[in-house]
């Protein structure tokens, strides 16, 4: 491979930002890498949380990539109808070399027609939403088939990251940016998962996002009918 490694993340309005500042931190700890914030515009983007994102170059800009990342998030409801992301995804995967995600940009992937055939990881709210796009559903926090990588939700982006960057670089490498990071976790709770957390706070929780599955299936059919 000649050149600077070639790494874009998608960046989009209500994003989730942890999806696409986790893997941007480990992937612009890489020597020899050119990381890319896409956007149609060069504009500051909102994020889901109080954190404003800059675009730095745009879809019409980018070079062939060599890792495409969808990151998760509210916004991607509306990208699963997005004609120019889904264009500009299905141009870019015909020369990339990895073709990922994070958290819920599996399913921009899926309406992008990119996962079809393959086993795809999302967050634990959005599985059934997969079937739809013809992936099947992997509960691994980052599932490899081929050279797709898909990332489980939000969180997973790290390590995602860290295991897409051992398949690049190295196991070393990997490592030495995990070090580098002290990403060691040890979460207060056993709550970050529906199958270890308090079968209260599964109840609860599926009861607060109820509403935005609701909404994210009526896009996601919307996107198989856009598909034909």
């Amino acid at each position: 491979m000649s050149g600077p490694l070639q790494i874009g993340l998608l960046v989009f309005p209500r994003v989730t930002q942890l999806d696409l500042t986790g893997p941007a931190q480990v992937f612009s700890s890489l020597p020899d890498v050119s990381v890319h914030l896409v956007w149609k515009r060069i504009e500051p983007v909102p994020s889901d949380s109080v954190i404003l994102l800059t675009p730095t170059v745009t879809f019409a800009d980018c070079p062939q990539l060599d890792v495409i990342c969808v990151p998760g998030g509210y916004g991607t409801d509306e990208l699963m109808l997005d004609e120019e992301v889904l264009a500009f995804l299905r141009k870019q995967e015909t020369g990339a070399k990895y073709v990922t995600s994070v958290c819920t940009g599996s399913l921009v992937l899926g309406a992008a027609g990119l996962l079809q055939g393959y086993r795809a990881a999302t967050h634990w709210t959005a599985t059934d939403a997969l079937p739809f796009f013809g992936a099947s559903v992997s509960r691994e926090r980052v599932c490899i088939d081929r050279n797709r990588i898909t990332g489980g939700g939000i969180t997973a982006g790290i390590d995602f990251a860290l295991t897409l960057v051992s398949m690049l670089r190295g196991r070393v490498a990997a490592e030495m940016i995990q070090l580098r990071m002290e990403y060691n976790p040890a979460p207060p709770f056993e709550a970050g998962s529906p199958d270890t957390a308090p079968a209260a706070i599964v109840a609860a929780m599926k009861e607060r996002v109820a509403p935005s599955q609701a909404r994210r299936l009526e896009f996601v059919r919307k996107a198989v009918g856009q598909r034909g």
